[in-house]
């Protein structure tokens, strides 16, 4: 049986805020809804964050009357440091891609590197998942 391996998106982004804040703010019901998997022209319905390992976290975002989840669970939490997750996105990836973010100090602020592995059946779409975390990060400035 032949194991596929998974295509990687990778980002690193600096910010201007502790490494802790950055980390909380991925865990924050609060201020999670703000930025992650929430694009600005559409409407966050639900946010919900069991921020455990093994616990599982859900956000709907209704675009163009299309409601999306973005769904997963909580493989590691090493705060302020690394924060791992499996991702589903309805309809799109319903088999669980990967996502690891680690955050190091630098300077006055912080450094935070992402790996997102996506599934090689998926690779067409590697383009659109960059551009969806930039976008992310673009946001996230906007909560810290």
């Amino acid at each position: 049986m032949k194991v596929e391996t998974p295509v990687s998106v990778r980002l690193t982004r600096r910010y201007e805020a502790t490494a802790e804040r950055v980390f909380d703010a991925f865990l924050d019901p609060e201020r999670a809804r703000k930025f992650l998997f929430h694009k600005p022209t559409a409407q966050m319905i639900s946010v919900e964050i069991d921020a455990r390992v093994g616990g599982r976290f859900s956000f709907v975002d209704r675009r163009d009357g299309v409601d999306v989840e973005f769904a997963g669970q909580y493989l590691e939490i090493d705060r302020p440091r690394r924060l791992a997750f499996s991702l589903q996105v309805e309809n799109v990836a319903m088999h669980g891609d990967h996502v690891l973010i680690e955050i190091v100090p630098a300077g006055k602020g912080c450094e935070l590197t992402l790996i997102h592995d996506v599934s090689p059946s998926l690779a067409e779409f590697q383009g659109r998942i960059e551009q969806g975390w930039i976008g992310i990060f673009d946001e996230l400035v906007k909560v810290l």
